[in-house]
C-alpha cells in the first residue's frame, strides 16, 4: 500500500474509481480541482490506483473529508482506513468531520473501527437516506 498526494496524470484513474461507484464521470471536475488544490490523496496497489480521498476546509474551518472512494475490486484490504488516517494525521485543522449516509452500513463502520464519532444528522440531502455527521479529533 502506498499513499501519495494526487497528481494530474492520476486524474482519469481517479475518474474511472469514482464512476465505477456513481455510474457516470460527473464528478471530473471536482476531482480535478481538488487534484490542482492539493487536497486529493491516492492509495496505490502495485502502483495502481485502488482508492481516493478529497477534503476540504470550508465546513465552518474544520476539514471535511467529502469523497472516500475505493475500487470495488479492492475493498476490504484496509484501503479507506488509510485514507481516512491519513487525512486526520495531516489535517490542517484539529477538528475533521465526514459523512455517510444512513444506508451505507459498510462505511459507517469503517468511520467506528477509526475512531470517529457521531455527531449529527443532515435530512433533505437525498430523498429519505439521511446523512450522518461523523467528528474526529487530529
Amino acid at each position: 500500500m502506498n499513499i501519495v498526494a494526487a497528481q494530474m496524470p492520476d486524474l482519469q484513474a481517479i475518474v474511472q474509481i469514482d464512476s465505477e461507484m456513481i455510474g457516470n464521470t460527473s464528478r471530473r471536475n471536482m476531482i480535478e480541482n481538488a487534484i490542482k488544490q492539493k487536497h486529493c490523496i491516492l492509495v496505490k496497489e502495485n502502483n495502481e490506483a485502488a482508492g481516493f480521498a478529497i477534503y476540504d476546509t470550508n465546513f465552518f474551518e474544520c476539514t471535511f473529508i467529502s469523497l472516500v472512494i475505493v475500487s470495488p475490486g479492492k475493498r476490504r484490504k484496509g484501503y479507506a482506513s488509510q485514507l481516512l488516517n491519513e487525512l486526520v494525521r495531516t489535517s490542517p485543522t484539529e477538528k475533521v468531520f465526514s459523512s455517510a449516509n444512513r444506508s451505507n452500513l459498510s462505511m459507517q463502520k469503517v468511520f467506528e473501527a477509526n475512531g470517529f464519532v457521531e455527531s449529527g444528522i443532515v435530512e433533505n440531502l437525498d430523498e429519505g437516506d439521511p446523512e450522518i455527521i461523523y467528528f474526529k479529533l487530529k
